[in-house]
């Protein structure tokens, strides 16, 4: 991969992480020029991976703001997603809704048991939620903990079972679960941002009881 490729993918990386940037935002992320950046974003904007709004600012003129189109949202891995909607779609035709609930249940005791063998040593709320962010980001949510405050965040930039959540909800509603069980007496879980609802992100605010 050249140089130039490689901080396209960059570009693409950060935006899908921290959010939709400038060009000047994205050269200090670089750490190059603003008309660097600028190169790199009409070539991702031509190869129709980027556009852009303009958003309002406080003072002075609208800045405009770069976002990852469908396109460059399609280079981000969705596990398998037309498999996965074939199964989903074949396990209703043949076990009905009784049957794929049964079979998310399933799906839903072995993950928090594997959650819970590593998390349960791990008494501080904050170290716990890091250590879930990096489990969770072994499995290609893009996850992260930040402290806020007196609560904490669990920020997932994204989803790699998105397409199957869309035909299956009960996937993100057993997810929240697991959180929750989880962090069960050392903390409070809430889901405040939701892919599936059109946020850029999952966020789960996480409120330590004591």
């Amino acid at each position: 991969m050249s140089s130039q490729e490689d901080s396209a993918e960059r570009i693409l990386y950060l935006i899908k992480s921290r959010g939709p940037a400038s060009a000047k935002e994205l050269s200090s992320w670089l750490g190059m020029t603003t008309m660097g950046a600028r190169q790199h974003i009409a070539r991702l904007e031509q190869e129709r991976l980027l556009y852009s709004r303009e958003e309002k600012q406080p003072r002075g003129r609208p800045l405009a703001k770069w976002y990852l189109s469908e396109k460059a949202q399609a280079r981000f891995p969705d596990s398998h997603a037309n498999l996965t909607v074939d199964l989903i779609a074949s396990t209703r035709e043949v076990f009905g809704e009784e049957g794929l609930d049964k079979l998310i249940e399933v799906r839903n005791r072995k993950q928090l048991q594997s959650y819970l063998a590593i998390l349960t040593p791990i008494k501080d709320a904050f170290q716990r939620l890091e250590k879930l962010a990096e489990l969770r980001s072994a499995e290609g949510y893009m996850a992260k903990a930040k402290e806020v405050s007196d609560y904490y965040l669990l920020i997932e930039n994204h989803c790699p079972i998105c397409v199957a959540a869309r035909q299956c909800q009960g996937l993100c509603r057993t997810e929240l679960e697991n959180f929750q069980h989880c962090f069960e007496g050392v903390a409070t879980v809430e889901r405040t941002d939701h892919i599936i609802e059109g946020a850029r992100r999952c966020c789960y605010r996480v409120v330590p009881l004591s």
